[in-house]
Protein backbone atom coordinates (compact mmCIF):
# COMPACT_ATOMS: atom_id res chain seq x y z
CA UNK A 1 0.00 0.00 0.00
CA UNK A 2 1.26 3.49 -0.68
CA UNK A 3 1.90 5.90 2.45
CA UNK A 4 -0.40 8.92 2.15
CA UNK A 5 2.57 11.05 3.10
CA UNK A 6 4.93 10.02 0.20
CA UNK A 7 5.85 12.96 -1.45
CA UNK A 8 4.71 13.57 -4.77
CA UNK A 9 7.32 14.19 -7.43
CA UNK A 10 6.16 15.42 -10.54
CA UNK A 11 6.42 14.11 -14.32
CA UNK A 12 9.15 16.78 -15.00
CA UNK A 13 11.00 15.83 -11.71
CA UNK A 14 10.97 12.20 -12.56
CA UNK A 15 12.02 13.24 -16.24
CA UNK A 16 15.15 14.67 -14.85
CA UNK A 17 16.36 12.19 -12.42
CA UNK A 18 15.92 9.75 -14.94
CA UNK A 19 17.96 11.84 -17.45
CA UNK A 20 20.66 12.62 -14.88
CA UNK A 21 21.00 9.36 -14.09
CA UNK A 22 21.09 8.21 -17.62
CA UNK A 23 23.96 10.94 -18.22
CA UNK A 24 21.83 13.20 -20.62
CA UNK A 25 21.72 15.85 -19.07
CA UNK A 26 25.34 16.55 -18.92
CA UNK A 27 27.79 14.14 -20.91
CA UNK A 28 29.86 12.69 -17.66
CA UNK A 29 33.44 11.73 -17.97
CA UNK A 30 33.38 8.25 -16.69
CA UNK A 31 35.07 5.76 -18.72
CA UNK A 32 33.13 3.31 -21.13
CA UNK A 33 33.42 -0.10 -19.56
CA UNK A 34 31.97 1.98 -16.07
CA UNK A 35 29.29 3.81 -18.20
CA UNK A 36 28.25 0.69 -19.51
CA UNK A 37 28.05 -0.97 -16.15
CA UNK A 38 26.74 1.93 -14.51
CA UNK A 39 23.33 1.63 -17.49
CA UNK A 40 22.93 -1.84 -16.92
CA UNK A 41 23.68 -2.58 -20.61
CA UNK A 42 23.22 -0.57 -23.20
CA UNK A 43 20.04 -1.91 -26.08
CA UNK A 44 21.88 -3.60 -29.28
CA UNK A 45 19.20 -4.87 -31.44
CA UNK A 46 21.27 -3.20 -34.62
CA UNK A 47 24.99 -2.93 -34.28
CA UNK A 48 25.60 1.05 -34.30
CA UNK A 49 23.26 2.28 -31.36
CA UNK A 50 24.69 1.39 -28.42
CA UNK A 51 27.72 3.51 -29.95
CA UNK A 52 25.05 6.83 -30.46
CA UNK A 53 23.99 5.91 -27.19
CA UNK A 54 27.58 6.53 -25.45
CA UNK A 55 27.99 9.61 -27.72
CA UNK A 56 24.84 10.81 -26.16
CA UNK A 57 26.34 10.61 -22.45
CA UNK A 58 29.68 10.72 -22.42
CA UNK A 59 32.12 13.54 -22.88
CA UNK A 60 34.66 12.79 -25.87
CA UNK A 61 33.62 9.82 -26.82
CA UNK A 62 35.57 8.05 -29.54
CA UNK A 63 33.60 5.15 -30.77
CA UNK A 64 36.84 3.28 -31.28
CA UNK A 65 37.02 2.62 -26.81
CA UNK A 66 33.66 0.59 -27.15
CA UNK A 67 35.14 -1.07 -30.33
CA UNK A 68 38.34 -1.92 -28.41
CA UNK A 69 36.66 -3.32 -25.57
CA UNK A 70 34.47 -5.56 -27.93
CA UNK A 71 38.04 -6.25 -29.29
CA UNK A 72 39.20 -7.46 -25.84
CA UNK A 73 36.26 -9.21 -24.92
CA UNK A 74 35.65 -6.68 -21.89
CA UNK A 75 32.18 -6.48 -23.14
CA UNK A 76 29.89 -8.55 -25.37
CA UNK A 77 26.62 -8.87 -27.00
CA UNK A 78 24.31 -11.39 -25.55
CA UNK A 79 20.48 -11.70 -25.30
CA UNK A 80 19.59 -10.76 -21.88
CA UNK A 81 17.15 -8.12 -20.88
CA UNK A 82 13.19 -8.31 -22.58
CA UNK A 83 14.89 -11.18 -24.24
CA UNK A 84 16.76 -8.43 -26.46
CA UNK A 85 20.24 -8.31 -27.81
CA UNK A 86 22.14 -5.78 -25.47
CA UNK A 87 25.48 -4.81 -25.07
CA UNK A 88 27.19 -5.64 -21.49
CA UNK A 89 30.31 -6.20 -19.67
CA UNK A 90 31.31 -9.53 -19.35
CA UNK A 91 31.04 -9.98 -16.02
CA UNK A 92 27.41 -8.63 -16.39
CA UNK A 93 26.82 -10.59 -19.51
CA UNK A 94 27.77 -14.07 -17.16
CA UNK A 95 25.46 -12.98 -14.05
CA UNK A 96 22.59 -11.19 -15.97
CA UNK A 97 21.95 -14.26 -18.24
CA UNK A 98 21.22 -17.00 -15.61
CA UNK A 99 18.65 -14.21 -13.36
CA UNK A 100 16.66 -13.74 -16.26
CA UNK A 101 16.38 -17.49 -17.39
CA UNK A 102 12.90 -17.77 -16.65
CA UNK A 103 11.93 -15.12 -19.55
CA UNK A 104 14.17 -17.51 -21.95
CA UNK A 105 11.83 -19.74 -20.61
CA UNK A 106 8.64 -18.63 -21.46
CA UNK A 107 10.05 -17.85 -25.10
CA UNK A 108 10.86 -21.80 -25.29
CA UNK A 109 6.98 -22.50 -23.75
CA UNK A 110 5.67 -21.05 -27.47
CA UNK A 111 7.52 -23.30 -29.47
CA UNK A 112 6.96 -26.71 -27.04
CA UNK A 113 4.53 -27.66 -30.41
CA UNK A 114 8.07 -28.13 -32.79
CA UNK A 115 9.75 -30.01 -30.35
CA UNK A 116 7.82 -33.44 -29.98
CA UNK A 117 10.53 -35.61 -29.31
CA UNK A 118 13.52 -33.48 -29.04
CA UNK A 119 15.43 -34.02 -25.46
CA UNK A 120 16.13 -30.74 -24.18
CA UNK A 121 18.75 -31.26 -22.35
CA UNK A 122 20.77 -33.54 -24.82
CA UNK A 123 19.96 -30.44 -27.67
CA UNK A 124 21.36 -28.01 -24.94
CA UNK A 125 24.46 -30.12 -24.37
CA UNK A 126 25.26 -30.94 -28.20
CA UNK A 127 24.52 -27.01 -29.07
CA UNK A 128 27.30 -26.32 -26.48
CA UNK A 129 29.73 -28.61 -28.20
CA UNK A 130 29.07 -27.12 -31.67
CA UNK A 131 29.45 -23.21 -30.61
CA UNK A 132 32.38 -24.30 -28.48
CA UNK A 133 34.27 -26.24 -31.31
CA UNK A 134 34.13 -23.11 -33.63
CA UNK A 135 31.51 -20.06 -33.10
CA UNK A 136 28.42 -20.90 -35.21
CA UNK A 137 25.51 -18.83 -37.51
CA UNK A 138 21.98 -20.07 -36.41
CA UNK A 139 21.84 -21.69 -39.93
CA UNK A 140 24.63 -23.65 -39.18
CA UNK A 141 23.53 -24.78 -35.43
CA UNK A 142 20.08 -25.13 -37.07
CA UNK A 143 21.59 -27.25 -40.01
CA UNK A 144 23.78 -29.95 -37.38
CA UNK A 145 20.48 -29.98 -34.83
CA UNK A 146 18.07 -31.26 -37.91
CA UNK A 147 20.35 -34.26 -38.15
CA UNK A 148 19.64 -35.31 -34.83
CA UNK A 149 16.06 -34.53 -34.87
CA UNK A 150 14.46 -34.50 -38.37
CA UNK A 151 11.04 -34.40 -37.71
CA UNK A 152 11.33 -31.34 -35.48
CA UNK A 153 10.86 -27.85 -36.37
CA UNK A 154 14.19 -26.17 -37.58
CA UNK A 155 12.99 -22.43 -36.13
CA UNK A 156 11.99 -24.05 -32.74
CA UNK A 157 15.45 -26.17 -32.47
CA UNK A 158 17.14 -22.64 -32.96
CA UNK A 159 15.17 -21.16 -30.23
CA UNK A 160 15.40 -24.64 -27.91
CA UNK A 161 19.48 -23.91 -28.28
CA UNK A 162 19.27 -19.76 -27.78
CA UNK A 163 16.98 -20.09 -24.58
CA UNK A 164 19.14 -22.56 -22.90
CA UNK A 165 22.76 -21.06 -23.61
CA UNK A 166 24.20 -17.92 -23.08
CA UNK A 167 25.36 -17.03 -26.42
CA UNK A 168 27.27 -14.39 -27.14
CA UNK A 169 28.16 -12.67 -30.42
CA UNK A 170 31.37 -12.79 -31.38
CA UNK A 171 33.55 -9.86 -33.20
CA UNK A 172 34.00 -8.58 -35.61
CA UNK A 173 30.40 -8.85 -35.49
CA UNK A 174 29.44 -4.94 -33.99
CA UNK A 175 33.16 -3.21 -33.78
CA UNK A 176 32.55 0.08 -35.21
CA UNK A 177 33.49 0.78 -38.42
CA UNK A 178 34.08 -3.56 -39.01
CA UNK A 179 31.08 -6.04 -40.48
CA UNK A 180 30.30 -9.56 -39.96
CA UNK A 181 27.51 -11.96 -39.73
CA UNK A 182 26.02 -13.52 -36.45
CA UNK A 183 27.82 -15.88 -35.39
CA UNK A 184 27.71 -17.49 -31.51
CA UNK A 185 29.25 -19.24 -29.07
CA UNK A 186 28.93 -19.48 -25.25
CA UNK A 187 29.86 -16.57 -23.37
CA UNK A 188 32.03 -18.38 -20.69
CA UNK A 189 34.03 -19.82 -24.16
CA UNK A 190 34.30 -16.25 -25.50
CA UNK A 191 35.27 -14.55 -22.14
CA UNK A 192 37.39 -17.32 -20.67
CA UNK A 193 36.02 -18.34 -17.61
CA UNK A 194 33.51 -21.21 -16.07
CA UNK A 195 29.89 -19.75 -15.50
CA UNK A 196 29.24 -17.24 -12.65
CA UNK A 197 26.57 -17.24 -10.22
CA UNK A 198 23.34 -15.62 -11.18
CA UNK A 199 22.99 -11.92 -10.14
CA UNK A 200 20.25 -11.34 -7.47
CA UNK A 201 17.12 -9.95 -7.67
CA UNK A 202 17.58 -7.64 -4.87
CA UNK A 203 21.15 -6.19 -6.70
CA UNK A 204 19.50 -6.37 -9.65
CA UNK A 205 16.85 -3.45 -8.42
CA UNK A 206 19.27 -1.87 -6.34
CA UNK A 207 21.24 -1.32 -9.80
CA UNK A 208 18.18 -0.70 -11.95
CA UNK A 209 17.10 2.08 -9.36
CA UNK A 210 20.44 3.14 -9.53
CA UNK A 211 20.11 3.65 -13.49
CA UNK A 212 16.27 4.50 -14.27
CA UNK A 213 14.62 5.65 -10.68
CA UNK A 214 12.70 6.47 -9.01
CA UNK A 215 10.69 3.79 -10.31
CA UNK A 216 7.92 1.30 -9.86
CA UNK A 217 7.76 -2.36 -9.64
CA UNK A 218 6.13 -2.36 -12.79
CA UNK A 219 8.02 -0.18 -14.52
CA UNK A 220 11.40 -2.87 -13.20
CA UNK A 221 9.53 -5.77 -14.29
CA UNK A 222 8.75 -4.15 -18.01
CA UNK A 223 13.05 -3.21 -18.32
CA UNK A 224 13.85 -6.76 -17.30
CA UNK A 225 11.26 -9.20 -18.63
CA UNK A 226 10.90 -10.48 -14.79
CA UNK A 227 7.42 -11.29 -13.19
CA UNK A 228 6.80 -11.20 -9.35
CA UNK A 229 9.33 -8.67 -7.95
CA UNK A 230 6.91 -7.35 -6.06
CA UNK A 231 8.28 -8.83 -2.95
CA UNK A 232 12.29 -8.05 -3.79
CA UNK A 233 10.89 -4.73 -3.62
CA UNK A 234 9.25 -5.41 -0.16
CA UNK A 235 11.96 -6.99 0.85
CA UNK A 236 14.52 -4.40 -0.07
CA UNK A 237 11.34 -1.55 1.70
CA UNK A 238 13.77 -0.57 4.29
CA UNK A 239 16.76 0.64 2.32
CA UNK A 240 14.82 2.39 -0.40
CA UNK A 241 13.23 5.99 -0.26
CA UNK A 242 9.39 6.34 -1.41
CA UNK A 243 7.71 8.56 -3.24
CA UNK A 244 4.26 8.83 -5.38
CA UNK A 245 3.87 9.82 -9.39
CA UNK A 246 1.10 12.61 -10.15
CA UNK A 247 -1.31 9.28 -10.47
CA UNK A 248 -0.86 7.73 -6.94
CA UNK A 249 1.56 4.76 -8.26
CA UNK A 250 4.31 4.41 -5.72
CA UNK A 251 8.17 5.06 -6.94
CA UNK A 252 11.01 3.11 -5.27
CA UNK A 253 14.62 4.99 -5.32
CA UNK A 254 17.79 5.21 -3.79
CA UNK A 255 17.81 7.63 -1.24
CA UNK A 256 20.91 9.41 -1.79
CA UNK A 257 20.54 8.92 -5.77
CA UNK A 258 20.38 12.27 -7.27
CA UNK A 259 17.38 13.90 -8.02
CA UNK A 260 17.32 17.24 -9.73
CA UNK A 261 14.80 20.08 -9.90
CA UNK A 262 12.45 19.83 -12.47
CA UNK A 263 13.72 23.47 -14.01
CA UNK A 264 16.98 21.88 -14.52
CA UNK A 265 17.86 22.47 -18.07
CA UNK A 266 18.12 19.41 -20.54
CA UNK A 267 20.28 20.13 -23.93
CA UNK A 268 19.05 18.22 -26.48
CA UNK A 269 19.88 14.70 -27.53
CA UNK A 270 20.30 12.84 -30.39
CA UNK A 271 19.22 9.14 -28.89
CA UNK A 272 19.71 5.62 -31.28
CA UNK A 273 16.64 3.25 -32.11
CA UNK A 274 15.87 1.10 -29.10
CA UNK A 275 17.63 3.94 -26.58
CA UNK A 276 16.97 2.21 -23.20
CA UNK A 277 15.69 5.09 -21.79
CA UNK A 278 12.61 5.01 -23.53
CA UNK A 279 12.32 1.50 -22.97
CA UNK A 280 13.03 1.37 -18.77
CA UNK A 281 9.70 2.05 -17.61
CA UNK A 282 5.90 0.70 -17.91
CA UNK A 283 5.11 3.86 -17.96
CA UNK A 284 7.04 6.46 -20.32
CA UNK A 285 5.52 9.35 -19.73
CA UNK A 286 8.52 10.55 -18.06
CA UNK A 287 10.49 10.95 -21.71
CA UNK A 288 7.49 10.05 -24.12
CA UNK A 289 4.53 12.61 -23.80
CA UNK A 290 0.90 11.09 -24.34
CA UNK A 291 0.46 12.46 -27.33
CA UNK A 292 3.50 11.18 -29.01
CA UNK A 293 3.12 7.78 -27.95
CA UNK A 294 3.41 4.90 -30.34
CA UNK A 295 5.53 7.34 -32.66
CA UNK A 296 8.78 6.37 -31.80
CA UNK A 297 8.79 2.88 -33.17
CA UNK A 298 6.05 0.32 -34.60
CA UNK A 299 6.05 -3.12 -34.14
CA UNK A 300 9.83 -4.29 -33.60
CA UNK A 301 10.97 -1.33 -35.48
CA UNK A 302 12.41 2.09 -33.60
CA UNK A 303 13.02 5.17 -34.87
CA UNK A 304 16.10 7.39 -33.51
CA UNK A 305 14.75 10.22 -31.58
CA UNK A 306 15.58 13.76 -30.60
CA UNK A 307 14.85 14.79 -26.58
CA UNK A 308 14.12 18.33 -26.37
CA UNK A 309 14.10 19.83 -22.98
CA UNK A 310 14.28 16.29 -21.57
CA UNK A 311 11.23 14.71 -23.91
CA UNK A 312 10.30 13.28 -27.25
CA UNK A 313 10.33 15.98 -29.42
CA UNK A 314 11.33 14.50 -32.96
CA UNK A 315 12.67 11.78 -35.18
CA UNK A 316 15.52 11.53 -36.57
CA UNK A 317 17.83 9.53 -39.37
CA UNK A 318 21.26 9.94 -40.84
CA UNK A 319 22.34 9.40 -44.42
CA UNK A 320 25.09 9.90 -46.15
CA UNK A 321 28.05 8.76 -48.11
CA UNK A 322 32.03 8.90 -47.22
CA UNK A 323 31.69 12.35 -48.64
CA UNK A 324 28.65 13.76 -47.42
CA UNK A 325 26.21 12.95 -44.43
CA UNK A 326 22.80 14.32 -43.85
CA UNK A 327 21.12 14.50 -40.26
CA UNK A 328 17.09 14.73 -41.34
CA UNK A 329 15.05 15.53 -38.01
CA UNK A 330 11.32 14.99 -38.27
CA UNK A 331 9.31 17.44 -35.68
CA UNK A 332 6.70 15.43 -34.19
CA UNK A 333 5.52 18.75 -33.06
CA UNK A 334 5.82 22.30 -32.97
CA UNK A 335 9.83 23.32 -32.32
CA UNK A 336 10.48 26.98 -31.75
CA UNK A 337 13.61 28.55 -33.46
CA UNK A 338 15.45 28.18 -30.34
CA UNK A 339 15.09 24.40 -29.96
CA UNK A 340 15.73 24.10 -33.76
CA UNK A 341 19.15 26.22 -33.73
CA UNK A 342 19.94 23.90 -30.39
CA UNK A 343 18.91 20.54 -32.02
CA UNK A 344 20.98 21.82 -35.10
CA UNK A 345 24.04 22.33 -33.36
CA UNK A 346 23.82 18.84 -31.63
CA UNK A 347 23.50 17.52 -34.86
CA UNK A 348 26.67 18.71 -36.31
CA UNK A 349 28.40 18.28 -33.11
CA UNK A 350 27.37 14.53 -33.77
CA UNK A 351 28.17 14.43 -36.95
CA UNK A 352 31.93 15.10 -36.54
CA UNK A 353 32.08 12.22 -33.93
CA UNK A 354 30.30 9.69 -35.64
CA UNK A 355 30.79 10.12 -39.38
CA UNK A 356 33.86 10.08 -41.45
CA UNK A 357 32.36 12.63 -44.13
CA UNK A 358 34.33 15.63 -44.53
CA UNK A 359 30.99 17.39 -45.34
CA UNK A 360 27.37 17.41 -43.47
CA UNK A 361 24.19 18.66 -43.70
CA UNK A 362 20.99 19.37 -40.73
CA UNK A 363 17.50 19.17 -42.23
CA UNK A 364 14.05 19.78 -41.05
CA UNK A 365 11.33 17.72 -42.85
CA UNK A 366 7.88 17.59 -42.02
CA UNK A 367 7.28 14.02 -43.15
CA UNK A 368 10.10 11.65 -43.02
CA UNK A 369 9.13 7.50 -44.42
CA UNK A 370 11.08 6.07 -42.00
CA UNK A 371 10.05 2.51 -43.22
CA UNK A 372 12.77 2.62 -46.02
Amino acid sequence: MVAKNAPVLSNRALNRATLKRQLLLSRSAVPVLDAVRGLVGLQAQNTRPPYFQLYSRLAGFDPAELSALMESREVVRIVTLRSTIHTHTAEDALTLRPLVQPARDRELNMFRGGLTGVDLDRLTELARELVEERPRTMKELREELLQHWPDADPRALAVAARCGLPLVQVTPRGQWGRSGQVALTTAEHWLGGPPLPAASPDDMVMRYLGAFGPASVKDMQTWAGLTRMREVFERLRPRLATFRDENGVELFDLPDAPRPGPDTPAPPRFLPEFDNVLLGHADRTRVIPPAYKGRNGVGNQSYGTVLSDGYLAALWRLDGTADDATVTVQALGGLGPAAREEITREAVDMLKVMSPAPAYDVRFDTFIDFGD
